[in-house]
């Protein structure tokens, strides 16, 4: 996600704004360490700064994945835009369904840009045609594509695949509802 998000963001954001990403290891180490994180911003945060909180939803609830985000925003004194009915906020949540391969799914015109000789009729199959409803894994799906098509033949180069894909990213022709979400909050965060 770092990797896809450094290539990306700078194609998204106006180009007077800035960003930092902060990485944890892995959820449980985001679940366990945000609350901290967000208390250390409550005496500083400018009103022009937000932070968005991107997490994978791998096989959780959304909602209750989603609680423990929101509480420890809370908990730091922060207003998320949940929160906020509407009114200015400084926290964002959004989930990533299933995982960060299933924003892949949803620009294939990305993936065969960045991989040519990927078919691009993977999205017509019936399996890929909602990308937040791949079942079992998708980076797992991606993965198993990928080698089919001669790369990645020594398993998933994730980092390669996120710079790579990221590129070609248009949020324009995504079909991923939990990428859209994504892009609308930073839409929303830079307007």
């Amino acid at each position: 996600m770092e990797v896809f998000l450094q290539t990306l963001l700078p194609r998204l954001l106006p180009e007077d704004s800035t960003f930092t990403i902060h990485v944890f290891r892995g959820k449980h180490d985001l679940l366990r360490k945000l609350q901290d994180r967000l208390h250390g911003y409550t005496g500083w945060i400018p009103e022009s700064c937000r932070v968005v909180v991107v997490i994978d939803r791998d096989n959780n609830d959304c909602r209750a994945l989603k609680e423990p985000l929101e509480a420890a925003a809370a908990a730091s004194g922060l207003v998320t835009r949940s929160q906020a009915g509407g009114g200015p906020w400084q926290v964002v949540n959004r989930i990533a369904i299933e995982e960060l391969e299933a924003w892949y799914f949803g620009d294939w015109k990305a993936v065969c840009s960045a991989y040519p000789r990927v078919s691009p009729n993977i999205p017509n199959q019936a399996h890929y045609r909602d990308p937040d409803t791949i079942r079992g894994g998708t980076w797992e799906a991606f993965e198993r594509i990928m080698k089919r098509h001669g790369y990645f033949r020594g398993g998933l180069g994730k980092v390669q695949a996120a710079s790579a894909v990221a590129k070609g990213i248009d949020p324009a022709r995504s079909r991923s509802n939990s990428f859209r979400v994504f892009h609308h909050a930073i839409v929303e965060a830079t307007a």
